[in-house]
């Protein structure tokens, strides 16, 4: 699947997986420390990335900020870094919101509806953020994975029920 869908196709879905399971056993404020945790770390260990890529190939005598943005593989891997950062945030904030205002429906609505939602954001902010401008087919791979992530919830449903209740009955048990 190399060229057709990026990472984020699998593992944002199961990014999702997390949070919502997170939200429905509890609540909104433990799914937002997940979420602001995964933003860090990503945030931190793609930056580590890009820095190591501008380090690689900066001249002698050159300051490493100014080769990340000089180096044109490092700069371009510093915007998809920004892009993914700020769409994780905002898509998973945004599913922790819509999750929250469904959960006293029937029990796949909250995580299908906010899953849809957040993976639509996630993925129009991600790829507009980090290819528009650049001549490349972005809308076409956006589609792509969007169509990847549709599938992912699909398959994650059933984990979902099945993790919240293993998670419910262990807490009633304790």
């Amino acid at each position: 699947l190399a060229g057709l869908l990026t990472w984020g196709a699998f593992t944002y879905p199961v990014a999702f997986l997390v949070t919502d399971t997170t939200n429905r056993v509890y609540g909104v404020g433990s799914a937002r420390k997940v979420v602001y945790v995964g933003f860090v770390f990503g945030l931190v260990l793609t930056i580590t990335v890009a820095l190591g890529i501008a380090d690689h190939s900066r001249a002698p005598g050159t300051a490493l900020i100014k080769s990340l943005f000089e180096d044109e593989s490092a700069f371009e891997m510093f915007r998809i870094a920004c892009a993914s950062g700020t769409a994780f945030l905002i898509a998973q904030l945004l599913d922790i919101q819509i999750f929250d205002r469904l959960r006293q429906r029937q029990w796949w609505k909250a995580p299908v509806a906010s899953s849809f939602l957040g993976s639509l954001v996630d993925t129009i902010t991600f790829f507009f953020l980090a290819f528009a401008g650049t001549g490349l087919p972005w809308a076409s791979w956006a589609l792509g994975d969007f169509g990847a992530k549709l599938v992912m919830i699909a398959v994650l449903l059933y984990p979902f029920k099945l993790l919240v209740t293993l998670i419910a009955r262990g807490t009633r048990s304790a």
